[in-house]
């Protein structure tokens, strides 16, 4: 995961993530990684449009965005 994260703050790539909050609620949000520290990461998210702070230890899942693919010919 921490080699993902280095390749998204040197590239700006925005990942999808799925996060569970400390209050227990489960999220999935779009992430722009800016900095990251001992355990957590800031990262603008895009569902918010603010920065915030995320725990590594909170994160279910994370990665790059997924493209829809559309059905039919």
């Amino acid at each position: 995961m921490n080699v993902l994260l280095d390749r998204a703050v040197e590239t700006g790539e925005v990942l999808e993530m799925i996060y569970l909050s400390d209050k227990g609620e489960i999220s999935q949000r779009r992430i722009r990684i800016l900095e990251i520290s001992i355990g957590s990461f800031r990262a603008f998210c895009l569902l918010r449009s603010k920065q915030r702070t995320f725990k590594l230890s909170n994160i279910l899942s994370i990665g790059p965005v997924r493209k829809k693919y559309q059905r039919g010919a």
